[in-house]
């Protein structure tokens, strides 16, 4: 018999799935990218300006140079489990997108609670949790106090706040629809 004190399992908080993408020079996501994207994961109910990636040159053997980031989100809101298969999804939709010289695109589905946001990888690390088929989650920036708040392995774009006013936007949809919720 378990202890009177002891947590009962319980169906997770709903999260609001977001990409962060990182397109090459010259490719069109409006065109070839969004679409898949959400007849995979829903309507695209946010998509953030184009930001110079800038923070490491890690892509651009295989990507080129003048790489831009953006970060997207989409509608309705998920369980966080589903994180393990939008990672599987967008690896097949960069395959389909590839050239001959690799990926014109790179993209990192994550997820946003209340209190974190989280990308899904295939890359192991110290900080990440391992889900399954592959996939572990990073958690790279925490709510704190009103503000997204970096922790020591969080890339260095993310670190510097690059996205700040696109995360308020997104945590603002968040809250409205989990308020709707309700």
């Amino acid at each position: 018999m378990a202890h009177p004190k002891a947590g009962k399992p319980s169906k997770g908080a709903p999260i609001k799935l977001l990409a962060a993408i990182l397109v090459s020079r010259g490719f069109d996501p409006e065109g070839s990218l969004f679409p898949g994207l959400e007849e995979r994961f829903g309507r695209i109910d946010y998509r953030g300006p184009a930001h110079p990636f800038t923070g490491t040159n890690y892509y651009e053997d295989e990507m080129g140079p003048g790489l831009n980031r953006f970060i997207i989100s989409f509608e309705p809101l998920r369980q966080a489990m589903e994180i393990v298969q939008a990672k599987l999804d967008t690896a097949a939709i960069e395959e389909d997108l590839s050239g001959d010289g690799g990926r014109c695109v790179n993209i990192d589905p994550g997820y946003m609670d209340y209190y974190k946001i989280v990308l899904a990888s295939f890359k192991e690390g110290p900080q990440k949790i391992y889900l399954g088929e592959g996939v572990y989650a990073d958690p790279i920036l925490l709510f704190y106090e009103g503000e997204y708040e970096a922790l020591q392995w969080t890339f260095p774009d993310f670190k510097a706040g690059v996205y700040r006013e696109d995360f308020r936007s997104i945590r603002a949809l968040y809250k409205k629809a989990r308020r709707e919720e309700s």
